[in-house]
């Protein structure tokens, strides 16, 4: 600055100043310099405007600009700006975002009924319900008239763009009541773009996105189509096979399996594991690839989680009270239902109405739950020990394994993944894997299981290197309750193989 007026005489411009009571506020500054005869500065003049209110009505105009006046959410504009940000992140990331056009169903009725002052009440109340279902890094757009678009960034699946559609669809649902007391109920037809996957180029993936739109109006209004015909598909097979899987937990449809765990040293049969199967009513058994993926996502792993193991249990009884020769009911665990707080109590209530001794209970736990490592994992593996069940770890070395936990968490079981099972003995990797496992359990004291044996070699080798339990095809299948009863009743002698 000084610089500017030691040369030219004079300077202006933009600084920020503080008052007295030290607010700071920003000014338009003006210097210029007194000269003497000789030409040489004696003295310097300022002059100075705030410029405040200035300020005040770019950051309005500003916002004017990027925002719909009515609604107070970003415009065409914004949105664009933001959507050409989001796919540079996505294409540099590799993760994939969505664009949801959305257009309201029956609005014009309302507008033409109630007059364009109720139409604008109610966009207001719709994008108050909307942004009430986004997360905050979500961006909700009034693109025009009734039509609004919505961006989502990083998404795991573009199926979970279907997520966000149903949940906006849903919200509408219940009826919106005007300040004037009028009930109104609409519905939105939405139209889905995935990016980069259809388009790198904002325009053309919001075109997109319009064009799937107009094709969810004319297959029946209130749904949402994807632009590309197979993710709709996709999404729509997803959504009719969660509706599946809850009206299959109403009606009973789902059902136990046994697979049998025998001993290695002498091959008899010393425990079964319990294995979930969904049974259709017209007999077709749905294999549980198909549908536990998705009753984790949904939370319906829960109450199918704790259908398992009321079963199981209660079978076991009924096996035990009959003298079967059993030790052991080994129960898969799942994450979601792991991380319920009052997990423990509803273990005790099952085993309290069973009648089942915890000690015959054995919950396996896959590796990525004891790797959070947290405090609350480590309570509520105490919590569930302290109840006197066993603790399994199940798929040993498929996850990023951490020694350290097996010395502080109290587990009891290791399970070998048949995945480094299969390929014995033609796979001299494999083989040391199993080896290894086998002989850090031996260490620690840990019991260890094999699973998926299937060969004559495969069980030589694991008995060679002293596994302490097996299961697989080569001992049974899993099988129902009645055929399992059948197998043990086959030999009384613990059913020798």
């Amino acid at each position: 600055m000084f610089e500017i007026v030691g040369a030219d005489g004079h300077w202006q411009g933009e600084v920020w100043n503080r008052r007295k009571n030290g607010e700071i506020y920003p000014e338009w500054l003006t210097i210029s310099s007194v000269r003497d005869g000789n030409g040489n500065a004696t003295h310097y003049i300022g002059t100075f405007t705030d410029i405040s209110r200035i300020k005040e009505s770019e950051i309005q105009l500003e916002h004017l600009a990027h925002h719909d006046p009515l609604t107070d959410l970003p415009n065409r504009l914004l949105l664009l700006s933001r959507l050409q940000h989001a796919i540079g992140r996505a294409r540099r990331d590799g993760t994939k975002g969505a664009i949801l056009f959305l257009d309201l169903d029956r609005f014009k009725n309302v507008n033409d009924s109630l007059g364009h002052l109720a139409g604008d009440e109610l966009l207001q109340l719709v994008a108050q319900r909307y942004l009430a279902r986004l997360r905050d890094t979500d961006t909700l757009c009034r693109h025009g008239g009734d039509e609004f678009t919505v961006l989502l960034e990083n998404l795991r699946e573009p199926e979970h763009a279907a997520d966000v559609a149903r949940s906006l669809i849903e919200e509408l649902r219940a009826p919106f009541v005007l300040s004037d007391g009028h009930e109104v109920y609409i519905g939105t037809s939405i139209g889905v773009s995935v990016f980069p996957d259809d388009s790198e180029n904002p325009v053309r993936i919001i075109s997109n996105a319009d064009t799937a739109m107009y094709q969810a109006k004319k297959s029946g209004r209130n749904i949402f189509q994807f632009y590309t015909a197979g993710l709709t598909e996709a999404a729509n097979q997803r959504v009719a096979l969660e509706a599946s899987i809850r009206h299959g937990l109403r009606r009973n449809e789902f059902v136990l399996h046994y697979q049998p765990l025998v001993s290695m040293t002498d091959l008899r049969m010393t425990g079964v594991e319990a294995l979930v199967r969904w049974q259709r009513p017209d007999g077709e058994i749905v294999p549980p690839m198909q549908f536990i993926p998705l009753a984790e996502e949904t939370g319906l792993i829960v109450p199918l989680g704790e259908f398992v193991l009321q079963s199981a249990c209660a079978q076991m009884k009924l096996w035990l009270d009959a003298g079967a020769p059993l030790g052991i009911m080994a129960v898969n665990l799942s994450a979601y239902q792991f991380r319920q707080a009052d997990l423990r109590q509803r273990i005790q209530a099952i085993l309290d109405e069973t009648g089942l001794p915890p000690h015959y209970l054995e919950l396996e736990i896959t590796e990525s739950v004891l790797m959070e490592c947290s405090e609350d994992v480590e309570r509520a593996l105490w919590g569930l020990k302290f109840l006197g069940v066993r603790l399994a770890i199940d798929d040993f070395g498929t996850g990023y394994s951490s020694l350290a936990y097996l010395k502080r968490f109290p587990i009891d079981k290791l399970k070998i993944d048949k995945g480094f099972v299969q390929d014995i003995p033609n796979d001299p990797a494999d083989m040391q894997i199993v080896a290894a496992v086998v002989g850090l359990s031996k260490n620690l004291n840990l019991e260890v299981v094999a699973e998926g044996i299937e060969t004559e070699a495969q069980l030589a080798f694991l008995r060679q290197e002293g596994c302490d339990y097996g299961q697989g095809y080569l001992f049974s299948r899993p099988v129902p309750s009645v055929d399992l009863t059948a197998l043990m009743n086959s030999d009384r002698h613990l059913c020798e193989f």
